[in-house]
C-alpha cells in the first residue's frame, strides 16, 4: 500500500525484491508503524524504506536495510516544522529534536549579513535551518549606529545588541522614526538580505511600535514582495486588549499590506486576546486564495524581557488590568516579582529573561487545537542557565533556566489533542504539514518536499509514542529544559539523529532551507515624485499638493484676519511651528493618541475634559436655553 501522490523530485532507483532472501536495498528502514501523511491522508500499518535522504518505498512487504528501525505501535510522521525557534544553538537544536523537530527556522528576530549566517553552520547543524533578514538589526545599523558585522547577528546574540543599541540611553531601532532616507536605507538593507537568499522580512514591529510607521512596515513588506517572499512579524499591538489598540488592530494592518500586495505573510505567536478576530479573517482570506497563516504555542505564559514595552505598566497594568507579583515570573529567581522589581530588573536589566503568565490561555488552549491552519511554533527560546550563560551541546538539560515551550511545544500538543479527542491526523497537520504546505505555496522548493510521509519526499521523519507522548518541562527551576518523552526516533534527511531517545553527537545532516543567491537586488527606493508619477496622472504642468501647503501651525482656530488669540477655557493641543508635514514619515511630532477631539470647542484635549464638554452641552441643549455659547458657558455656571 502506498500513498496516492508518488511525485519524484530527482531520479530515483528502486530495486525490485525476490520472493527469496531480502537483500540490504536501503539504507534506513522504518518497520511495522502506522504510517501517517497529512497531505493525502494515508493512515496504515506499513514498512517505509529510504535511500539517499529520500523516501523510496512505502509498502506492506517486508523489506530490509543497513539500519533498522522497529516503529511497533508508534507512529511514523513528517517531521515537526517549527518557525519560531531562536535557540539556533547546539543546545537549542539538541533540546528541539528531543521533541521531534528536523526543521527549525527562525521568522521572528531573522539575521543579517545572510550569506554568512548560512556559511558558518552549513554542515555543522543537526535540524534543518533557515532564516529571514531582521527588521530590527536593518533599524540597529541607521538608527543606532551598529556596524553589526560577522554570522552571528541573530538570535540568540540579539539581546547583547540591544543592550549595545541603549547605552546612549535611547532604544533608536525602537522609538526612532525614519525620515524618507532613513527607511529607504532600511529598505535597502533588507533588500541585500534577500538577495542573499533570506526566506523573507521578519518584523519584531511589536517591539518598535513607536518607531515604525505604517508606511515603513508597508515598505518593509513591499520589499519581500518583490521577491514573491513573506513578511513574518511580531505585530504592532500583540498583546493589548484595549481600544483603539486592540490586538487585532497590529494584525489587521499587515494582513492588509499582504493582501494588497499578494505576498505570503505569517503572523507570530496570535495566541492571546482577540485570537479569534484574527484567524476568522486568516480564514477568510485563504478561501480568497491568498496565503497567510499564523502560530501559537500551548502555553499559559509567554516570554521576553524585562525592557519589553508590552510589560510596562501602561500596558500590562492599565489595558491589561495584571498584577506583577501574580503574573511575571523570572526562571532565575524561581518566583513572582514584585512591581519594584520589575522596574528596577527593566532599567537595569532590560535583557533580563522575563516569564509572563497570560490566565485566560488556559481556556483558549482547548480551542487553539481545533483551528485549521493554525500553525504550531513553540517561539523557543535561546539556552542560557539562571547566570545568563550559553549553553552547549554537552550542559544537561536541568541547567537550562528559561521558557519550557523551548523544550517541550510539540510533545504537549500531542498530549491534549490525545485528552481531548482531536484526530492525530489534525494534529500532525498542525505540527507539520500545513507549515510545510504554505512555504511551498510562497515558493520556498526545500519545503514542498517536507511535511509528507509519501515516496519521493525527503526522509525527514518523528516517530513517536501517540498513547504515552508527552512534555517534562514546567516552569520550575531545573525543569524548564526536561525534554520530552515518547518520541524514541527522529531522523533529519534520511539519517538517525535521535536513537532510543539518545541524541547523536556529532551528527549534522541538517540542511539550509533558502532562495538562490541573486547577482542583483530589487529595491527602488521611494520618493515623493516616485509616488506622483505611478499613482496619479500626469497633466504636463506642476501642480501644488496639499502636503506641500500645509503647515501644522495652521491647525488652530484663529482666522486668518486675527491679531490676538482668542483665549479658551481648554487647553490647545501644543504643535511644534512651521513643521512641514512629510510624505513617507513624521518624525518629532506631537503624540496624539490620548488626546481627543472636543465636539464642543474643535480642539485637542484630554479625554476626561472632551467628555465633560459634551455632556454640559447636552445638559443645556435639553433645557432647551437659547443663545448657548459653549466658551461662555463657564462663567455662566460660576465654575
Amino acid at each position: 500500500m502506498k500513498p496516492t501522490k508518488l511525485l519524484f523530485p530527482m531520479a530515483l532507483t528502486t530495486v525490485m525484491l525476490s520472493h527469496g532472501a531480502l537483500a540490504e536495498n536501503f539504507d534506513v528502514v522504518i518497520l511495522n508503524g502506522r504510517v501517517m501523511d497529512p497531505e493525502t491522508g494515508f493512515d496504515q500499518i506499513a514498512n517505509v524504506g529510504i535511500n539517499n535522504g529520500w523516501i523510496t518505498e512505502i509498502t506492506t512487504d517486508d523489506i530490509a536495510g543497513l539500519e533498522i528501525i522497529d516503529a511497533t505501535d508508534h507512529v511514523v510522521a513528517p517531521g515537526f516544522i517549527d518557525l519560531e525557534q531562536h535557540g539556533l544553538r547546539p543546545f537549542g537544536i539538541k533540546l528541539n529534536l528531543r521533541d521531534g523537530v528536523t526543521t527549525q527556522m527562525d521568522f521572528e528576530v531573522g539575521a543579517l549579513n545572510i550569506a554568512e549566517w548560512y556559511a558558518a553552520r552549513e554542515g555543522k547543524t543537526q535540524a534543518n535551518f533557515g532564516t529571514v533578514v531582521g527588521q530590527e538589526f536593518a533599524r540597529m545599523r541607521i538608527h543606532d549606529g551598529l556596524a553589526l558585522e560577522g554570522p552571528n547577528v541573530s538570535m540568540p546574540f540579539f539581546f547583547d545588541y540591544r543592550v549595545e543599541a541603549a547605552e546612549d540611553g535611547v532604544d533608536g531601532w525602537s522609538v526612532t522614526r525614519s525620515d524618507l532616507d532613513q527607511m529607504n536605507a532600511i529598505s535597502a538593507i533588507l533588500d541585500e538580505g534577500l538577495r542573499q537568499g533570506a526566506l523573507g522580512v521578519g518584523s519584531t514591529i511589536g517591539y518598535a511600535r513607536e518607531g515604525i510607521t505604517t508606511y515603513e512596515m508597508f515598505e518593509a513588506q513591499k520589499v519581500a514582495a518583490n521577491y514573491g517572499r513573506l513578511t513574518a512579524a511580531h505585530h504592532r499591538f500583540h498583546p493589548s486588549a484595549s481600544t483603539p489598540i486592540e490586538t487585532a488592530t497590529g494584525a489587521n494592518e499587515l494582513l492588509t499590506n499582504a493582501m494588497v500586495l499578494g505576498a505570503p505573510l505569517q503572523l507570530h505567536h496570535t495566541n492571546d486576546y482577540g485570537w479569534w478576530e484574527i484567524e476568522e479573517k486568516m480564514q477568510l482570506a485563504r478561501a480568497q486564495g491568498h496565503n497567510v497563516w499564523s502560530t501559537w504555542y500551548p502555553w499559559t505564559a509567554g516570554s521576553g524581557n524585562y525592557g519589553a514595552t508590552i510589560l510596562a505598566p501602561d500596558n500590562w497594568e492599565n489595558s491589561m488590568g495584571y498584577k506583577y507579583e501574580e503574573t511575571i515570573f523570572d526562571p532565575q529567581l524561581d518566583r513572582y516579582v514584585t512591581k519594584e522589581e520589575f522596574l528596577d530588573f527593566s532599567e537595569n536589566e532590560p535583557g533580563r529573561t522575563a516569564i509572563a503568565f497570560s490566565p485566560p490561555r488556559e481556556e483558549w488552549i482547548q480551542d487553539w487545537i481545533k483551528v485549521p491552519n493554525f500553525v504550531i511554533s513553540a517561539d523557543g527560546m535561546p539556552g542560557l542557565n539562571e547566570k545568563g550563560e550559553r549553553l552547549d551541546w554537552d550542559s544537561p538539560f536541568e541547567d537550562y533556566a528559561g521558557h519550557p515551550r523551548s523544550a517541550g511545544s510539540h510533545a504537549i500538543v500531542l498530549r491534549l489533542a490525545r485528552e481531548n479527542d482531536v484526530p492525530l491526523m489534525f494534529t500532525l497537520s498542525q505540527l507539520s504539514y500545513w507549515a510545510a504546505k504554505q512555504l511551498g505555496d510562497a515558493g520556498i522548493t526545500g519545503m514542498d518536499v517536507r511535511g509528507r510521509i509519501q515516496e519521493g519526499m525527503v526522509a525527514d521523519i518523528t516517530i513517536f509514542d501517540p498513547v504515552n507522548v508527552t512534555e517534562n518541562a514546567s516552569y520550575s527551576k531545573g525543569k524548564n529544559g526536561l525534554p520530552s518523552t515518547g518520541i524514541p526516533h527522529v531522523l533529519v534527511n534520511g539519517v538517525i539523529v535521535v536513537s532510543d531517545s539518545k541524541v547523536l553527537k556529532d551528527v549534522n545532516p541538517g540542511q539550509a532551507i533558502r532562495f538562490p543567491v541573486e547577482e542583483k537586488g530589487r529595491f527602488e527606493p521611494s520618493s515623493k515624485k516616485q509616488w506622483l508619477r505611478t499613482f496619479t496622472i500626469d497633466t504636463g504642468g506642476a501642480r501644488p499638493t496639499l502636503h506641500d501647503d500645509i503647515l501644522d501651525d495652521q491647525s488652530s482656530l484663529e482666522s486668518p484676519k486675527s491679531t490676538e488669540p482668542k483665549t479658551y477655557r481648554v487647553t490647545k493641543a501644543k504643535l511644534p511651528a512651521k513643521a512641514p508635514q512629510d510624505w513617507f514619515a513624521q518624525p518629532e511630532m506631537l503624540n496624539d493618541s490620548e488626546l481627543f477631539l472636543c465636539r464642543v470647542h474643535g480642539v485637542y484635549e484630554s479625554k476626561a475634559n472632551a467628555q465633560k464638554d459634551w455632556a454640559e452641552t447636552l445638559v443645556v441643549s435639553n433645557t432647551q436655553t437659547s443663545g448657548y455659547d459653549p466658551l461662555a458657558l463657564q462663567g455662566a455656571q460660576g465654575n
